[in-house]
């Protein structure tokens, strides 16, 4: 599917690792901000939207699923969907206008791919335009612990340009449910990308701390 003329997304690559809460709520908060979104699910993706939500993700039906998946109706070019097979959509391109990407969850194997401009389907290429375009990209890695393989690999993406972000919540807001924990994370990369939220509860500091020039 292809956005209307004149669109100027997000764009959202969902890969297979565990962890699709965090960009079912990424989704929903673009939405409610008022964005554009163009959103790519790997094939292995699907396998865990099915495994944890009891989804199964079809590209001739993605409109519906996608609704079940979010919890809400889509209207209109709310979101443009790209089959993760097609390397001649739209985000392949550095010419079509998207103003970044967002890769959430990020799986060891699409972070090693997009470090080494492999390409091998839309979600890699997606990224892959995104840094060579200087267009801001998160990559929110799910998985612990850390092989050095994939040290050096965040770090190459670093040192391109993304913004490595892993899906660590913090516990000072004084979470009480895991979405709360998720929403910590899914905030974080808004803030990231300069999208208005209310998905956490800020730091404001603490009374009768030390000030900056205190010793």
């Amino acid at each position: 599917m292809t956005g209307a003329q004149g669109r100027r997304p997000w764009l959202v690559g969902v890969s297979g690792a565990s962890g699709t809460p965090y960009p079912r709520t990424i989704l929903r908060a673009l939405l409610d901000a008022g964005l554009p979104v163009d959103l790519v699910v790997s094939r292995a993706a699907r396998l865990t939207i099915l495994d944890e939500t009891g989804i199964a993700f079809r590209d001739a039906h993605w409109a519906e699923d996608l609704s079940g998946w979010l919890g809400r109706e889509l209207a209109g070019d709310d979101i443009a969907y790209w089959r993760a097979g097609d390397l001649a959509a739209g985000p392949s391109s550095g010419s079509y206008p998207a103003r970044g990407m967002v890769l959430a969850p990020a799986s060891t194997g699409a972070v090693a791919g997009v470090a080494v401009g492999l390409s091998k389907d839309l979600l890699q290429r997606s990224a892959e335009v995104a840094l060579k375009e200087r267009r801001p990209l998160v990559v929110v890695h799910r998985e612990t612990p850390l092989s050095r393989g994939t040290l050096v690999n965040l770090l190459a993406l670093h040192d391109a340009g993304a913004t490595i972000l892993p899906a660590n919540p913090g516990f000072y807001a004084g979470a009480t449910d895991v979405q709360q924990l998720v929403d910590f994370v899914a905030a974080k990369v808004l803030d990231v990308l300069g999208v208005p939220h209310d998905l956490m509860s800020r730091w404001s500091g603490r009374l009768g701390s030390a000030r900056p020039t205190d010793t």
